[in-house]
């Protein structure tokens, strides 16, 4: 069973990152009773990091159980992880060095390898060991976590591209229009099992595209790579400031 979107839209960004982080530590809080772990997808970008630096302050650090935290990521373009665009770089910086994070609960994209696909290969394998989830099987993450660009793309799954189309892996190689172009991405399947799909989106100049994906007027609209999460039985669940929800209509 599919549930609409849950749209949020919080009035400032202090506020939001206060949001996001008591939803996530929600989330985390139920799937450690149930199951005691909570698997984890980081996004990068300026958003998130917002957040990662939120949960590394002294009134934030307490308040999760780092040591159940598994943590994985959406996607990661092909650079070292020291690179200033590695997305497990940022998190590192932002995160899992402040905090303490320990070394084994944290599975990044290797980026830096020469073979891309190798690298997506090797990545699926690391995620079906930890979940215990052999193919052709798709695993269940308890919440993802992900952006939207100016052009819909999310993760680094980006329109009319292959990566978009893939139904049977669960990571796999994407080319970015622009910026540094090849990319490492869960694919749209592996994404749509999670329990939780969190998008964070920020700023006046993602509303008209927050609009399109929301309140899509087109077919191509339609077909915006961020349009098509839908969560197969999980919650997706939108978290915008006001500026990024300026062009919802729908009496928002």
């Amino acid at each position: 069973m599919r549930y609409p979107p849950d749209i949020r839209i919080i009035p400032n960004g202090q506020d939001w990152a206060v949001s996001a982080s008591e939803l996530i530590r929600q989330v985390c809080d139920e799937a450690i009773r149930a199951r005691g772990r909570f698997l984890l997808a980081l996004s990068g970008g300026s958003t998130p990091k917002t957040l990662y630096q939120t949960w590394a302050t002294p009134d934030w650090r307490p308040m999760f159980d780092w040591d159940r935290i598994v943590f994985f990521f959406g996607d990661e373009r092909c650079v070292p992880p020291d690179h200033p665009e590695s997305n497990f770089g940022l998190a590192q910086n932002a995160l899992f060095g402040p905090v303490g994070i320990k070394p084994a609960n944290v599975h990044r994209l290797h980026g830096e390898q020469a073979d891309a696909l190798a690298a997506a290969q090797d990545y699926e394998r690391q995620i079906r060991t930890v979940t215990n989830c052999p193919a052709p099987g798709f695993p269940q993450l308890d919440l993802v976590l992900l952006g939207l660009g100016d052009d819909g793309h999310t993760a680094s799954l980006f329109p009319g591209t292959a990566a978009l189309r893939d139904q049977t892996r669960l990571v796999t190689v994407s080319q970015s229009p622009k910026g540094i172009a090849t990319r490492l991405t869960l694919t749209a399947g592996v994404i749509n099992r999670a329990t939780v799909v969190l998008f964070l989106v920020a700023g006046a100049g993602k509303a008209s595209v927050v609009r399109a994906v929301l309140e899509p007027r087109t077919d191509e609209e339609r077909a915006l790579p961020a349009a098509m999460i839908r969560p197969t039985s999980g919650r997706l669940i939108w978290m915008l400031d006001q500026p990024a929800a300026a062009q919802l209509t729908g009496g928002r």
